[in-house]
């Protein structure tokens, strides 16, 4: 079997799994919606708790027959919209409901409209408890935590900014341009990241108006944000002009934050 030949056979067998596995988890999510839930009357000749098959096909205007191929693991394919509805109907948790969207393989239309919870407490005590220059940013890239190291490292920022923005340092602090080792490397960089980091929520209002001001004030933005490059921010060496130190190397690390998936983690290891 040639490798090609390999690598499609683990394909269907992966999307096998992945619609067994959608299936049973709607039939796990109906069994713990209760039909006075809907306003359907519960009767007596139900055999197993939950809805049945035909009452969640029908609250999702879909065919029964259809929606039983779905629960049999069978190949079909389902829309977003039809995965909304499924969500809506199970009264699925945030969790279940991403859960869903990412085994159908949808993108959830709402998404983007998920009310943002605040951080938990005590986490900017964690960042502080990290040696290494760390922070915390947000989608828009608003430094929500930071630890001593990374003010040394930025000669007192961000805490010396009355709005403390990644973006906004790097284009708009003459600071920056000094310190940062390769500027105009690492900037034209940064914007593709920071693209990939909004991607559907570039019209949200906060990311709107950081994109005016930048857009505003700073040429090289505006030229390399109408390129509409993007890119995953990575790792990697880091080099900084310390005005003190001299020369500073660093291997970057980021990390999603499990209990706000929109910001991230960014820790500066030393690279010796």
């Amino acid at each position: 079997m040639t490798k090609a030949s390999e690598q499609n056979s683990g394909d269907i067998a992966s999307a096998a799994l992945r619609r067994k596995a959608l299936g049973h988890f709607l039939r796990e999510a109906r069994a713990h919606v209760q039909p006075q839930d809907w306003g359907l009357p519960v009767g007596s000749r139900r055999r197993t708790p939950g809805l049945r098959r035909e009452e969640v096909a029908q609250l999702c205007s879909i065919s029964v027959t259809w929606y039983t191929w779905i629960e049999q693991g069978r190949d079909v394919s389902i829309s977003s919209t039809v995965c909304a509805r499924l969500a809506k109907t199970l009264k699925l948790s945030s969790a279940e409901r991403q859960y869903l969207f990412d085994l159908a393989e949808c993108s959830d239309p709402e998404a983007g409209k998920a009310v943002l919870k605040p951080l938990p407490q005590g986490l900017s005590d964690c960042v502080d408890h990290i040696a290494a220059p760390a922070y915390i940013l947000d989608r828009s890239w608003n430094v929500l935590a930071r630890n001593a190291a990374l003010l040394e490292l930025f000669a007192g920022w961000p805490d010396n900014s009355d709005k403390p923005n990644l973006l906004r340092y790097i284009f708009l602090d003459p600071a920056a341009r000094h310190l940062v080792v390769g500027w105009e490397q690492r900037a034209r960089r940064v914007v593709a990241e920071f693209r990939a980091d909004v991607g559907v929520h570039v019209d949200e209002p906060e990311v709107r108006a950081l994109v005016s001001e930048l857009q505003e004030h700073s040429e090289m933005f505006t030229q390399w944000w109408g390129r509409q490059m993007v890119t995953e921010r990575e790792g990697g060496v880091r080099e900084f002009n310390h005005p003190e130190q001299g020369v500073l190397v660093f291997q970057q690390f980021t990390f999603r934050l499990a209990v706000r998936n929109d910001c991230k983690l960014v820790m500066l290891l030393p690279n010796d």
